[in-house]
């Protein structure tokens, strides 16, 4: 009888911790260049809930207005070549996409799950708002990258690719 207190006890220690370990995690955010990884400019917390991946920035050093805001599929912010030149940020790959659906149909739609709501800059460059991924939860994000775009997404691939929204300026690996 002494062993089964024991044994729950021990149980519930390992599913907390395992549920502990998946509940949030912080991601570093860094401008990046072609020339490689700059500074840091914040954070951005990924939490899961029952309404979806919540992304909580704590980010400085932006460009006032929205940016476009995407999970990439590849754990990494390095340069890499585009068109014959290194850019940005290149290493970490495309939307992330696991459905192979080649659509950027925003956060609500069936296409790329890396599509993300925009990143809301204020007139101070710091970004703070929550953001909720309905679609997305950690597990599924782990060992991509959060990447942040110069300008907007209108979330389609016309009248520009990928909804337009410019070079890549900022990235975090989600580890």
């Amino acid at each position: 009888m002494k062993a089964l207190p024991l044994i729950a006890s021990l149980l519930l220690l390992s599913s907390s911790a395992a549920w502990a370990d998946t509940q949030s995690i912080t991601v570093h955010m860094h401008k990046v260049s072609a020339q490689g990884v700059g500074e840091e400019i914040g954070t951005v917390t990924l939490t899961d809930s029952s309404g979806g991946l919540l992304l909580t920035p704590n980010l400085k050093s932006l460009s006032p207005g929205p940016h476009g805001f995407h999970v990439h599929a590849k754990g990494s912010c390095d340069p890499a070549p585009k068109d014959g030149q290194l850019s940005s940020a290149e290493a970490a790959g495309g939307h992330l996409d696991p459905g192979s659906t080649g659509k950027h149909e925003g956060p609500m739609g069936q296409g790329h799950l890396g599509d993300l709501p925009a990143l809301e800059v204020g007139t101070d460059g710091t970004a703070t708002a929550v953001i909720r991924a309905p679609r997305l939860t950690i597990k599924e994000v782990r060992g991509g990258a959060l990447m942040i775009h110069q300008g907007g997404d209108n979330y389609s691939d016309t009248p520009a690719k990928l909804g337009g929204g410019g070079p890549r300026i900022a990235c975090g690996v989600i580890k």
